[in-house]
């Protein structure tokens, strides 16, 4: 099990962050997704992560990547 953390700037309500948790579950690999609205964090852990594909699932769903 392997945990990566983003940072992800343009989400403002519950809304955003299930669109972030939807796209983001989706992408193979991934077992759990948490977001802190607030601090724009969400935490993304599961077997064999796919960094790219996890920041273009994040972008799919409207929102921004920082770093």
């Amino acid at each position: 099990m392997s945990l990566s953390t983003y940072t992800v700037t343009g989400m403002t309500c519950g809304h955003c962050v299930s669109s972030v948790k939807e796209e983001v579950g989706e992408v193979p690999g991934v077992t759990g997704v948490e977001v802190d609205l607030a601090s724009g964090r969400v935490d993304v852990s599961g077997e064999a992560l796919d960094d790219a594909a996890i920041r273009a699932a994040i972008e799919e769903a409207g929102y921004k990547v920082e770093g």
